[in-house]
């Protein structure tokens, strides 16, 4: 990006999602606004220093941290900021259900068969906890556990994979 009019096209392709990620992000009209503004600024001013492979996602980076750079210098938990991060990407309408439903049920063979078996009924059969652990024999606790390892697998997972499928869903 070396000339105003190159800019002026990425600042108009860009602007409105980079704001609504902002946004849903910080609940906040004029803080997202800001960042936005920050974000673009820094890239103009950077245009002949930077060498950028995807310049969308570049820019998501650059508006995540910069939530991040706010809220850290208002002593803000990020733990937050990461999961909302993480919800945009996964309920993104760019992304299509059936490349996303495939790898969650990629991620979800991967499982170990007693623990994928339990999450399967829970999710895909809507059993309750005690109603697993009576089919299957099992203490409520074991379940429980069971569960919340294939949901934190996943998420993991999910996670690892946004960043290498990111600048394609957009």
């Amino acid at each position: 990006m070396k000339t105003s009019q190159e800019f002026e096209d990425i600042y108009s392709k860009h602007w409105e999602k980079l704001y609504a990620f902002s946004f849903k992000v910080t609940k906040d009209s004029n803080l997202s606004k800001n960042i936005i503004q920050d974000v673009f600024t820094n890239l103009w001013e950077r245009k002949n220093s930077l060498n950028i492979n995807s310049v969308e996602h570049f820019l998501f980076r650059a508006v995540k941290n910069q939530i991040l750079k706010h809220y850290n210098q208002n002593t803000f938990n990020t733990t937050s900021i990461d999961n909302e991060f993480d919800n945009f990407i996964m309920e993104s309408p760019s992304i299509s259900e059936s490349d996303l439903s495939k790898t969650v049920f990629h991620i979800v063979d991967k499982l170990p068969a007693k623990r994928k078996e339990i999450f399967l009924m829970n999710k895909l059969q809507e059993m309750n906890v005690e109603q697993i652990a009576e089919e299957l024999k099992l203490s409520k606790q074991t379940v429980k556990n069971q569960l919340s390892s294939a949901i934190k697998q996943l998420r993991l997972e999910l996670k690892q994979l946004s960043w290498l499928l990111f600048p394609f869903f957009f």
